[in-house]
């Protein structure tokens, strides 16, 4: 028996140095370990990533920046079967134990030792996964497991088991970008937590063991097994009973892609938004929760996208049906899953859908969707599929449908506005929209495409696009500054140039029509765009004024040339800068910077960012202070995007303020905190003056198709470019400013007969539709300065009676005017006083 004793006392002092030993090891490793955990103070801190959103000013969704999709949410707010589900399957003990579970270590220690593997499941408690989630690495090594369980017990020590789970709930990875139960239930489900079923939340507590390979959309079946056991885990753990775990089991899996929902599609502009806010904030803005938001109006933006898309669509189906996208071989007794695999490399871009064409006769053809839909097509549905040729012909009208579509072709199905299918196809040709508030800038509409997903390219601030005649309202500005009138009489006539560059050595301008008019007064060569009266003009002024002079608009003088073709609308400029510089028409003479970013909140509704515009602000007491001074602008955010400095589109100097120094324009309220006011660009007559001649351009001129609008207060001006590669049309009242470009992005041709009015105008037309709905008309009222008289409509010249027409001039002309009168031509100087021209 003393040898039992023995046994036992030298078991005993074993077991106590083991003991001891063990204690010290432990002591040792946290002495070494502890260091390097987070403190208190960091782990009541912790951040979690999640992306930026891109809003509308009326609070709609338009775009989500980040790597991770993630909304945070509050622990209240999670429902008990979806909190249970997660419970039951990764940590049952989860409200029992310290942090670590000794059960569970004992369990991995034993599959170590008895096993050959190198990593064994278990012992990992939901604070542990924490702690490693939002301090440590995925090294798996024992220090690392360690710190593990260390950081765990100081995490139960600062939080509570609420806290913790929703640490853990909000972190976790679902696959497909998806962190956190709330972006997850978004993604596969389509729904907010709170209309989870217990059987779509036992699907997301399955998820996170194989984020990647065994979530339900990439290998559904491995999905279907694991949720089966997550429900028969939470039976075994008595948080459902018998019924309910073979009720759910035997439900079906209904997981699918869910993006988030995009409530505005603008993502031209929400790129363009993304790029400011790395600016000012740096990288952390993508990941902080931030929220930018932005000019946008989503009702008018919806409104710009359908304007492009249908008048492109239109264009496009002018020069007729290109051919399919491409051809397949159909086998005989193809399925449609078969089928619609030959469908796969084929995406829907704006509505036209792809399919495929089953049979065809001369009645009708079948074709199968890539919605997976059976559609039947007749003859009117491909009536306007004339055979394309080049951008000036096409083929005859087709007669039958199988002269359109044979079986094997694929092509693009879109719906027309009774919302029955025809065939479509996407169109070539590219638009470009931007609309701006005159009063301060804002960018309330932009398109830079006809699709973000095609090209990223954003054509309404990146392009350099020749305006055409768009442009000639800038010149006739300066004109008018140099000393001319709209009854000043130009000559419409042949004339050339020499020029070294031509074969010939001549430049011979002409106008689109080849036809010469003779003598006119500037308001009608305005509104019938003679380009010759333009070339004139500018000869009269002289290249150098009138170029610095249109700097005066937001044009930068390294887009201008410094030859008479700039009379022509050869300068290179974006639809956003040619709305900016129609908006000091608009406004009364100032010159704004378009902004489309107003303010950058964090996650915590803190103003991180707030866009400072200049505005005309006519009823401010800042403007009675400050009255037509330059004010400082620095450079920006459309300077950035263009890639030019505020020095090389300068601020105008002050103009002679006169009797027209306050706009017509009256405007809503001051915004609160210091106004950054507009500079003048130029006298509120002149603007006034110009508007009117593109007030009777729409009324009776090249931009009469804006008179569908029925609307008297519209201004505006065409512009098409020589053979037809650009069209124009920027248009605008006291409301919007609206700027619209359609082209090829490799300058081909739109074809003969592609004027600014067919191929642009309809564009402006139905977007302002959208626009001024509701907006009462605002005609403007001639500023302090303006007076009228009679004229001659042939000479130009004042009458004395109340005979002729009635014409705007500045108060200071007339006296001129009158003077001059009965003078002899060969003795006025038209460079100087502004007179007749021949």
């Amino acid at each position: 028996m003393k040898w039992l004793k023995r046994l036992f006392r030298w078991g005993l002092i074993l077991a106590f140095t083991g003991l001891i030993l063990g204690a010290a090891a432990i002591g040792i490793a946290y002495w070494l370990i502890a260091p390097r955990l987070p403190e208190a103070a960091q782990i009541r801190d912790i951040k979690l990533q999640v992306p930026m959103r891109v809003m509308s000013a009326d609070g709609k969704l338009i775009a989500v920046f980040g790597e991770a999709h993630r909304t945070p949410v509050r622990i209240g707010a999670i429902p008990d079967q979806l909190r249970k589900a997660f419970i039951a399957i990764e940590d049952a003990r989860f409200y029992e134990h310290p942090g670590i579970d000794a059960l569970g270590i004992l369990r991995a220690v034993w599959l170590l030792a008895t096993s050959d593997e190198k990593r064994v499941p278990g012992g990992s408690t939901i604070t542990q996964q924490v702690a490693k989630n939002y301090f440590l690495t995925s090294e798996y090594s024992y220090t690392r497991k360690l710190s593990e369980m260390f950081l765990a017990l100081r995490l139960e020590r600062e939080l509570s088991k609420d806290e913790i789970l929703e640490l853990y709930l909000n972190k976790i990875f679902f696959g497909y970008r998806s962190y956190g139960v709330v972006a997850a239930a978004e993604f596969y489900y389509g729904k907010p937590l709170d209309q989870l079923s217990l059987s779509e939340c036992a699907t997301l507590a399955s998820i996170p063991k194989f984020p990647s390979s065994g979530n339900p959309l990439s290998n559904p079946d491995r999905a279907l097994e694991r949720r089966n056991y997550v429900l028969q885990r939470m039976h075994e753990v008595g948080y459902i009973d018998a019924d309910e775990l073979a009720r759910v089991q035997a439900e079906p899996e209904t997981a699918a892609p869910h993006e988030p929902a995009i409530e505005a599609d603008a993502p031209y502009l929400a790129e363009m938004a993304r790029q400011i806010a790395l600016a000012k904030l740096g990288n952390d803005v993508m990941s902080n929760g931030s929220v930018v938001h932005t000019t946008i109006d989503s009702r008018l933006q919806a409104g710009a996208n359908a304007a492009i898309l249908d008048g492109l669509m239109t264009y496009d189906r002018r020069h007729g049906f290109r051919g399919p996208v491409r051809r397949v071989e159909l086998r005989v007794g193809a399925d449609d899953a078969e089928l619609l695999r030959l469908l796969a490399n084929e995406r829907t871009i704006n509505g036209f859908v792809p399919a495929l064409v089953l049979q065809s006769s001369a009645e009708r053809a079948q074709l199968l969707s890539a919605q997976n839909e059976r559609v039947e097509l007749e003859l009117p549905a491909v009536a306007w599929a004339k055979p394309y040729k080049t951008e000036n012909s096409r083929g005859p009208s087709p007669k039958k449908v199988d002269d359109v579509l044979k079986a094997g072709d694929v092509v693009r199905l879109v719906r027309n506005a009774e919302g029955q299918w025809e065939l479509g196809q996407v169109p070539a040709a590219q638009s470009a929209l931007v609309a701006l508030d005159p009063e301060d800038g804002a960018v309330r509409a932009l398109v830079g495409g006809l699709s973000f997903t095609l090209s990223k390219f954003n054509r309404a601030v990146q392009s350099s696009r020749q305006p055409g005649s768009s442009f000639k309202p800038f010149l006739y500005s300066a004109a008018f500054e140099h000393g001319f009138t709209p009854a000043s009489i130009v000559n419409d006539a042949p004339l050339s140039f020499p020029d070294p560059s031509r074969p010939d050595g001549v430049w011979r301008p002409s106008n689109d029509d080849e036809k010469f008019e003779g003598p006119m007064r500037l308001r009608e060569a305005m509104v019938r765009s003679r380009n010759l009266v333009s070339v004139r003009l500018l000869d009269a002024i002289g290249v150098k004024f009138a170029r610095d002079y249109i700097t005066r608009f937001g044009v930068p003088s390294s887009a201008i040339p410094e030859n008479l073709s700039m009379a022509l609308g050869t300068s290179s400029v974006a639809p956003i800068m040619m709305a900016r510089g129609y908006a000091a028409f608009a406004n009364g003479g100032f010159l704004v910077e378009p902004y489309f970013v107003s303010r950058i909140e964090s996650d915590q509704g803190v103003v991180l960012y707030r866009g400072e515009p200049l505005r005309v602000c006519a009823d401010c007491p800042e403007r009675a202070k400050a009255g037509d001074a330059p004010q400082a602008t620095g450079t920006d955010a459309l300077s950035q995007l263009l890639g030019f400095t505020a020095t090389e589109a300068p601020v105008p100097p002050p103009m002679p303020a006169g009797d027209g120094a306050t706009p017509t324009v009256q405007r809503a309220e001051v915004p609160e905190g210091p106004v950054r006011l507009a500079s003048r660009a130029l006298d509120a007559r002149n603007a006034y003056l110009v508007r009117s001649l593109m007030q009777d351009v729409v009324r009776r001129g090249t931009g009469r198709g804006a008179l569908v609008l029925k609307r008297n207060d519209l201004a505006g001006k065409t512009g098409t470019t020589n053979e037809h590669r650009d069209a124009w049309f920027s248009g605008f009242n006291d409301h919007i400013v609206t700027s619209v470009w359609t082209g090829f992005d490799d300058f081909s041709s739109l074809g003969k007969g592609e004027f600014a009015s067919e191929a642009a105008l309809p564009i402006w037309v139905d977007f302002m539709r959208v626009a001024l709905d509701g907006v009462p008309e605002s005609a403007p009222t001639p500023p302090p300065g303006i007076a009228t008289a009679h004229i001659d409509a042939g000479t130009g010249q004042l009458l004395d009676g109340d005979g002729g027409i009635v014409e705007f001039f500045r108060a200071e002309d007339i006296p001129r005017l009158l003077a001059q009168r009965g003078a002899d031509p060969g003795t006025r100087s038209g460079e100087s006083q502004g007179t007749d021209i021949f």
